[in-house]
């Protein structure tokens, strides 16, 4: 299990899925009992207002329907429980560490996150995180329960990836807003410079995707399908400057590391993606002016080039469609400025 968190700890600040989904057959001899009290002898970790509130949010389901807390269970029953993750046993330090809010009310925050920043605490990053920060934010506000308001997070991004991220400030809103993902019916579009001139304008990836069983510290595709997770991927060029292009990402399934490995499985890694490959000169010339060139490309920005521009979703009370587009970080811009005044002049030659 060790070798797992290591690294940059893929599970527990880059995973996506924060749903955990249980499946019951209730026993022939079962008698008559409410659904609320029968799952909390099943499901470790929860609460009983948990339960309730993923009831509420017909997150869970009695032969494929619907029901409510107070429905009683038969034998044979079969139930299926959509619940988010509970929350991992680490003691959340309040830190004022700013952040760059685009949006928030009473269920809800949108944060414009930076490359660099962990989201949750976790193995080697107990401090400093998107987390801390927002619980610091929440200090001595109240949720509709009454209770302290504390961040539950619906989704996550990579450490070193830019971008929107949605994070729930109620237990309520966050089962509404992790089953929209869940469900794959959330908006999200990335943007991605990745190495290459694709040969289309637009394509999908779809590929399963799992952990490379000969280092299991990074993601493979499983094209087969026999191992691995459903993953579905849509590209569409926005900007092509030759050896690298700029796509647009568009995601049907939120797996880890998915839109950085889907492209590296088509040929087209991302740009300055250490992890996948995306750090060595892929295309280009042998030029020692043009290999300088892809060094400062580099330190302008000393991560993989891949930033969430976009995120639209169901407001959970209101149910309003919400929809944000975030500005290009400076150093995603300053790569893509200085790869279109390259592919004008074509400067390096020797």
């Amino acid at each position: 299990m060790k070798e797992e968190l290591s690294d940059e700890r893929t599970d527990i600040e880059e995973r996506e899925e924060l749903y955990e989904h249980f499946n019951f057959v209730v026993d022939k001899g079962q008698s008559l009992m409410r659904i609320d009290k029968y799952l909390m002898g099943l499901i470790p970790n929860t609460s009983r207002n948990k339960i309730q509130n993923a009831a509420k949010a017909d997150a869970i389901l009695v032969n494929q329907k619907p029901q409510k807390p107070s429905y009683r269970v038969k034998p044979l029953d079969v139930i299926s429980v959509l619940m988010a993750t509970p929350p991992r046993e680490i003691e959340i330090i309040p830190e004022d560490i700013p952040v760059d809010v685009v949006y928030e009310d009473q269920d809800l925050i949108i944060i414009n996150k930076p490359p660099g920043l962990v989201v949750h605490p976790g193995y080697g990053n107990y401090t400093g995180t998107l987390v801390n920060a927002l619980t610091f934010r929440f200090l001595g506000q109240k949720d509709p329960t009454g209770e302290d308001m504390k961040p539950y997070l619906v989704h996550r991004i990579d450490k070193d990836t830019s971008g929107l991220l949605l994070v729930a400030k109620n237990e309520w809103a966050q089962i509404h807003l992790a089953k929209q993902f869940f469900n794959h019916t959330v908006d999200r579009k990335y943007y991605a410079l990745v190495w290459g001139d694709l040969p289309e304008e637009e394509g999908t990836v779809n590929a399963h995707i799992g952990r490379n069983p000969k280092d299991r510290l990074v993601m493979t595709t499983f094209p087969d399908g026999e191992d691995g997770r459903h993953a579905i991927t849509h590209w569409k060029v926005v900007e092509r400057f030759g050896y690298v292009t700029l796509v647009e990402c568009r995601l049907e399934t939120g797996r880890t590391h998915q839109i950085r490995i889907h492209m590296k499985s088509i040929g087209h890694p991302l740009f300055n993606d250490a992890k996948y490959g995306g750090d060595q000169i892929l295309k280009g010339t042998t030029f020692t002016k043009y290999k300088q060139y892809i060094r400062n490309c580099f330190e302008l920005i000393p991560r993989q080039a891949l930033h969430a521009k976009q995120l639209g979703f169901i407001h959970p009370n209101t149910g309003e469609y919400l929809f944000f587009d975030s500005e290009m970080p400076s150093d995603l811009e300053a790569v893509l400025n200085k790869w279109r005044d390259y592919s004008k002049h074509k400067q390096f030659e020797e």
